[in-house]
């Protein structure tokens, strides 16, 4: 049996979760609500504010499938009472960033700057304080586009090993490499 699916999954207060016929499962909470199509082979049940997940064999297409839709609702009902938030650094001399709206410009050592436009149901908030590399903090229910989002946003500049210049997640540990000796005698 796999550990992570056959945990239940908790409810907070004010989360209403709702399985349909098709297999689609809906979370609604204070923060929005979610959906996600759920295999027809894996039953989703629902009682007592608690939501659990159950597969019907030990295949292995099954038991893969087991963990990973209680992992996607249990994101689901975390993201509609607490939300997900995602906090990026712009290191480099001169590296900007700004933002009105949904519409975010980067200018990180290209001749033009990238213009990148996030997704409306993502909030974005910019800034620079003195002291501290430009910022990037972004807000939002859903897990997997929050993380698909920072990923490409990432890819624009990704931090190199010999300065650590580029765009990092905020706490990332580079593995910074060594350059080359200068004058190396024989």
């Amino acid at each position: 049996m796999s550990r992570i699916g056959k945990m239940p999954i908790s409810l907070p207060e004010k989360v209403d979760v709702s399985v349909a016929s098709d297999n689609t499962v809906t979370v609604k909470g204070p923060k929005g609500a979610l959906t996600q199509k759920v295999d027809p082979d894996i039953k989703v049940s629902v009682e007592d504010g608690t939501v659990s997940v159950a597969r019907p064999t030990d295949q292995k297409r099954h038991r893969a499938l087991h963990g990973l839709y209680r992992a996607l609702l249990n994101n689901m009902v975390l993201g509609v009472s607490q939300g997900y938030t995602r906090e990026m650094e712009v290191i480099g001399v001169g590296f900007r960033v700004e933002s009105q709206g949904n519409l975010v410009t980067f200018s990180i050592g290209y001749s033009h700057p990238v213009i990148f436009y996030i997704p409306s149901e993502i909030k974005v908030t910019t800034g620079m304080e003195k002291g501290s590399p430009p910022y990037i903090r972004l807000e939002g229910i859903d897990k997997e586009l929050l993380g698909q989002v920072c990923a490409k946003i990432r890819s624009f500049r990704k931090p190199e090993p010999y300065k650590g210049k580029g765009i990092i997640y905020k706490g990332e540990i580079l593995r910074r490499k060594a350059g080359k000796t200068a004058g190396s005698k024989k």
